[in-house]
């Protein structure tokens, strides 16, 4: 385990450009200052193609920046670590594997024994109600079902850091909703931050202990938000408190006037 003096993550004036097809360079993000402390649920939100899902790939090493730094627990990010989980938008698993195959996998790579990485990963499909599906493969479960699959497969590793893109949008309402409780439940007690991209404001609100809301790309943080909800939250009944409306005001107030900058870019460039 890493230790607690410093943030999990930080980013310090970081920036990141790519070159386009055309050979130009596209800056994703500019000058992003950013620290998430240990055990700390934050949620990102920002306009369509400003950046978001760019901050995670820099975090988790699968990107480097261009310009500036970016630490977990201190220490610069050289690469993929073992300590980061990732959640994609599109579910991550093996389809050829059945579901206790895919969330042993992880630590299986990871050296663990198979009978203990057995053990482990039927511990977590009990947690997330799989148990009797784990002779099952991904084409016969439903999206919610992949989906805990994906959240077991991550939680197993037991990550210190969980990045998190946009996991739940491909899903219904309703399914969405129960996926966003048992996330709660999932994270609860393991100590883990939690880094969460999302286009759904509401969301982020019932999820996290703060919100960051980013500037029109190139992204940087324009304001960061306390969420002063109490836990532990069901979001259903937490979107209903007259406090979560007021955030909602309030962070919209800010989120909204990039939405705006962002269509009317669109609009120009139509």
């Amino acid at each position: 385990m890493s230790s607690h003096t410093s943030p999990a993550i930080e980013l310090r004036g970081t920036s990141k450009a790519f070159r386009t097809p055309s050979g130009a360079l596209h800056t994703a993000v500019r000058d992003l200052d950013l620290t998430v402390g240990h055990g700390e649920f934050v949620a990102v939100v920002g306009p369509t193609g400003c950046g978001k899902s760019t901050t995670l790939t820099l975090v988790s090493g699968l990107e480097e920046p261009t310009e500036g730094e970016v630490l977990v627990a201190g220490e610069p990010v050289r690469g993929i670590a073992s300590n980061v989980g990732f959640v994609f938008q599109q579910d991550a698993v093996f389809p050829w594997r059945s579901v206790l195959s895919n969330v042993m996998a992880g630590p299986r790579f990871r050296g663990v024994p198979k009978a203990e990485a057995k053990e482990r990963a039927r511990e977590w499909l009990a947690r997330v109600g799989l148990s009797s599906f784990e002779d099952r493969y991904p084409h016969q479960l439903s999206g919610g079902q992949r989906k805990r699959v994906a959240l077991a497969s991550t939680f197993v590793n037991d990550p210190e850091i969980l990045l998190m893109d946009e996991p739940f949008s491909a899903l219904d309402v309703q399914t969405r909703a129960l996926m966003s409780d048992e996330l709660l439940e999932l994270w609860a007690g393991t100590g883990a931050c939690v880094v969460f991209v999302t286009h759904d404001l509401e969301e982020s609100i019932a999820l996290a202990d703060k919100v960051v809301v980013m500037t029109a790309g190139p992204a940087t943080v324009k304001e960061v938000f306390e969420i002063d909800l109490p836990r532990p939250r069901k979001v259903e009944s937490v979107r209903l408190e007259p406090r979560f409306v007021e955030i909602y005001r309030e962070i919209w107030s800010s989120l909204g006037e990039e939405v705006r900058i962002t269509r009317e870019r669109g609009a120009v460039d139509a």
